[in-house]
């Protein structure tokens, strides 16, 4: 389960966020998560317009700096209820780029997203976005590739998200 602090603020917002890693203003038509097996990390993508343009962009939130000299910084935040967090472009973070990996073979599933507040859970909330894993994926030597541009063609095992008024692929496999 990904855990939504119902009352935190966060500073820069998400949406600000976004707008600052693509250059202007953003329509978010949905979001997904996925958990991190050990509990440290949150992985975060958000389908946005941008123009004409439908863009999936993936980020990943830590309470410390990434010790990976591949990981792309995007900014930090402050959250009321966790503290300075650590913002990085998730294609470039192995935590999310393994989540994705699992996803498309089929062997892990988004996150539920749970409210809480006060430091106790008040409910649950459906993701804004669906996935569904399109068969045939095989984990030998295979590489993710995570979609930036959504209406890329891809072929091959891929992870398919669903939002009201769309459908692309977000990830697959391949060499």
């Amino acid at each position: 389960m990904a855990i939504v602090h119902s009352s935190a603020t966060i500073r820069p917002t998400k949406p600000e966020l976004l707008e600052a890693v693509l250059g202007g203003p953003v329509e978010v038509l949905g979001s997904y998560r996925f958990d991190d097996p050990a509990g440290e990390v949150g992985v975060e993508a958000f389908v946005v317009r941008r123009g004409a343009q439908l863009q999936h962009v993936v980020f990943t939130y830590r309470g410390a700096p990434l010790k990976v000299g591949e990981a792309r910084l995007v900014s930090t935040m402050e959250h009321s209820e966790l503290g300075q967090r650590w913002v990085y472009d998730g294609t470039t973070d192995p935590v999310a780029v393994d989540c994705f990996r699992r996803a498309v073979l089929g062997e892990q599933n988004q996150a539920v997203l749970e409210l809480w507040e006060d430091g106790r859970m008040v409910g649950t909330r459906e993701p804004t976005v669906r996935l569904i894993a399109r068969a045939g994926a095989s984990a030998d030597s295979a590489t993710v590739r995570i979609v930036r541009n959504l209406g890329d063609a891809t072929t091959g095992p891929a992870l398919v998200a669903n939002w009201t008024g769309g459908e692309a692929v977000v990830a697959g496999l391949g060499d």
